[in-house]
């Protein structure tokens, strides 16, 4: 085993050839394009995920704002909506009103939809309490 790779290397040292063959170098190459799609499909699914979390953030933000917005309005007797605040171009906020059943006439529910494009996102209730 010894005589054979004494007899190895020196076939190996008067040949000369120390560069790499084709089919090392398209192997590496290869490798090289696979770790390179992952990245590639990596950073734009990150991508995806950060711009579906603004707009998740900006909604809860619209309908935290709005219904702080009525609870800072006088109370008004048999309303059926209260203002809106103004949304970013391309959603929407509805305000709807109703009195509690059975109760006296100086509590309402409130709900506040916030919509975009169509799609209702969230709708958030609360109460309005006339004090």
């Amino acid at each position: 085993m010894r005589i054979l790779k004494g007899i190895l290397k020196r076939k190996m040292r008067d040949c000369g050839e120390s560069g790499m063959t084709l089919l090392e170098a398209l192997v590496s190459i290869g490798i090289l394009g696979g770790v390179v799609l992952t990245m590639i499909f990596g950073m734009s699914g990150g991508a995806l995920a950060v711009k579906e979390n603004g707009q998740e953030l900006t909604v809860q933000n619209l309908a935290r704002t709005q219904m702080e917005y009525i609870k800072s309005y006088s109370y008004t007797v048999n309303a059926t909506t209260y203002p809106k605040i103004s949304a970013p171009a391309g959603y929407s906020i509805s305000v709807g009103v109703k009195t509690v059943p059975n109760t006296n006439a100086n509590i309402q529910k409130v709900t506040a939809n916030v919509s975009r494009e169509g799609a209702l996102l969230m709708s958030v209730t609360d109460y309005k309490v006339n004090r």
